[in-house]
């Protein structure tokens, strides 16, 4: 078992650098790796070439490594939270209620300031995320069918996108141009204020999740095993929504509702490693979302450049038929 898990992760943190790399070297203008090499090791370089991977893609690539992880970390706990494979912040709704938060603060605060923090737009996502999550956790007290839950994660999501895009209809200001492109996922025109409070919000989430293994573990084998283990369940389960919380929300904030990513990651990881103990499925599960998101970022750019597809486009034709397939393998299991 330790043999395969340490093979999981050589070939995830492999894949996770080639990503980064030719991310960072891919776009409309090809900068070979060598070159990328020399602009981030200082050495002498075109002045094009460095503000290219400076100031566009280095901060566009380490937001999709940072937001990506923290995606399939998010999924993870909330599958653990709900012991339902299918909970994610995506079809849960959850996303969307972060994002209609955010774009309601938005359109405000810039109508009035003509600028915002990256705290406060995270901030913004965080309790529109709390939101739709405790309406979730009360449907889900209600029905115990995989499928009621899931299509009340679906209705909340149509609404709450619904009431986004009427928001967004009464935002055309210039201040506020990014806004269509942001609300349909994307990580495109990232700077380096965001990543530094990504960087923050996400590495402290982290500390915090890994810290949590053990409790997380007892908690995944049930409640009444958790108590035995001298578990605070309450506590286990407010930090478990908290977390998961705070990290969609992180996402939605600088690049919109991203899809699947926080279902599909945390599914094929688990299978990979052929366990569930969250100190070894937490980081493998964060490298697995990097690596996603790397590459869906990349070929949003690429595939049909110049035109830049929105990333939840890419990452729902990877990740759907996933969904799908754990679906009808939950009913096989079950018929």
């Amino acid at each position: 078992m330790k043999r395969r898990i340490r093979t999981v992760y050589i070939v995830l943190i492999v894949l996770t650098a080639a990503a980064f790399v030719l991310s960072v070297s891919s776009g409309s203008a090809a900068i070979p790796p060598s070159r990328v090499l020399a602009v981030l090791t200082g050495r002498e370089a075109a002045a094009k070439e460095v503000s290219i991977i400076m100031q566009l893609r280095l901060p566009t690539t380490l937001m999709a490594f940072m937001l990506g992880g923290a995606l399939g970390v998010s999924g993870y706990l909330l599958q653990t939270f709900f012991a339902n494979p299918i909970a994610g912040p995506y079809i849960l709704g959850i996303s969307s209620g972060a994002k209609m938060a955010v774009a309601a603060v938005m359109i405000v605060v810039l109508g009035k300031r003509g600028s915002i923090s990256g705290a406060s737009l995270v901030a913004a996502a965080f309790g529109g995320a709390l939101i739709t999550t405790f309406f979730i956790i009360f449907v889900s007290h209600k029905v115990r069918h995989i499928a009621s839950l899931l299509a009340a994660g679906i209705m909340v999501g149509y609404i709450c996108s619904a009431v986004t895009d009427f928001l967004v209809t009464f935002a055309e200001d210039q201040d506020i141009v990014n806004l269509h492109g942001w609300s349909q996922g994307s990580f495109s025109g990232m700077n380096w204020n965001g990543v530094a409070t990504s960087a923050v919000i996400v590495g402290a989430a982290m500390a915090a999740t890994l810290l949590l293994s053990k409790p997380i573990g007892a908690f995944r084998m049930g409640e009444n095993y958790a108590r035995s283990m001298g578990v605070n369940v309450a506590a286990c389960r407010v930090m478990l929504i908290l977390l998961s919380s705070l990290l969609a929300a992180c996402v939605t904030a600088f690049a919109g509702p991203v899809s699947f990513v926080g279902i599909a990651v945390p599914f094929l990881i688990k299978g990979m490693l052929g366990t569930a103990k969250p100190s070894a499925v937490v980081p493998a599960v964060f490298f697995g979302g990097a690596f996603f998101c790397l590459m869906a970022d990349l070929i949003a750019r690429t595939a049909l450049a110049p035109t830049v597809l929105n990333v939840s486009t890419v990452t729902s034709v990877f990740g759907a038929p996933v969904v799908i397939f754990m679906l009808m393998r939950g009913k096989k299991a079950s018929g």
